[in-house]
């Protein structure tokens, strides 16, 4: 019998995880709530984050595509779950043909145990002048 409501649990939780919902059993199994963004259940867009600065052993991190916005440009790249993947700072260097950003990631807990999974995260980068058709080049490349 233990087995059997072991099963039925865990199979609840991953059909509500491919709905972007996840299942409170304490409370109501059969009542979905909703999942913070930072869960990691993939959502509709790439999640936002800002620079934490401070992390430990922070690394050059690609990215994938920067879109021109009114604040600056939009910067999106693949990355993992915080506190193991944490956007350190984000470093821009403009000419008036380039405009270079480097995105620098860290963790903010050594001993962390994360998930592997692939999220898309984003991030707006401010720039001193408009963007007037500069190339954007990606600084980790």
């Amino acid at each position: 019998m233990r087995r059997i409501w072991l099963i039925a649990l865990l199979l609840s939780t991953v059909v509500a995880c491919g709905e972007g919902r996840a299942v409170d059993s304490a409370a109501n199994p059969d009542q979905p709530v909703s999942v913070p963004a930072s869960s990691g259940v993939p959502s509709a867009g790439p999640s936002m984050a800002v620079p934490v600065g401070n992390t430990i052993n922070p690394r050059k991190v690609p990215w994938t595509s920067a879109t021109p916005v009114a604040e600056g440009l939009k910067i999106t790249w693949t990355s993992g779950v915080e506190p193991c993947y944490s956007l350190d700072r984000v470093e821009v260097t403009e000419t008036a043909s380039t405009v270079t950003v480097t995105l620098w990631e860290g963790t903010t807990d050594e001993e962390a145990v994360c998930i592997e999974i692939a999220i898309e995260k984003a991030t707006i980068v401010k720039l001193a002048k408009p963007l007037n058709g500069r190339e954007v080049v990606d600084g980790a490349k």
